[in-house]
C-alpha cells in the first residue's frame, strides 16, 4: 500500500493511498465521521476500475492527522476484539 500526500494544511488532509480499494477506507472514513472534531471525510476515486483512492479530512478541531491516526487506532483495537471474541 503505498501513501503520497496530496494536500495538507492547518486543517486538512489529503492522501493518495495506491493498490487498494474501499475496503479499509470506507471503515476508516466511518470513524473519521463519527468524530465531533471531524467537518468532512470522504474516500474518493477518479475511476471505479481505478485502484487509486484518495482520502480527504477536513477538521473543526485539532490536526487531521491526529484524526486519521485516531480512527486507525481505533479500529485496530475493534479488529484485536473481534479476534479474541471470535477464538
Amino acid at each position: 500500500m503505498d501513501f503520497k500526500k496530496i494536500k495538507k494544511t492547518a486543517n486538512e488532509l489529503e492522501i493518495e493511498i495506491g493498490d487498494e480499494y474501499e475496503n479499509i477506507l470506507n471503515p476508516i472514513t466511518h470513524i473519521l465521521l463519527e468524530n465531533k472534531d471531524v467537518e468532512y471525510a470522504a474516500c474518493m476515486t477518479d475511476h471505479p476500475l481505478s485502484t487509486k483512492r484518495r482520502l480527504f479530512i477536513r477538521v473543526k478541531k485539532g490536526t487531521a492527522d491526529d484524526a486519521l491516526k485516531n480512527a486507525v487506532k481505533y479500529l485496530k483495537d475493534e479488529i484485536k476484539k473481534f479476534g479474541k471474541n471470535f477464538e
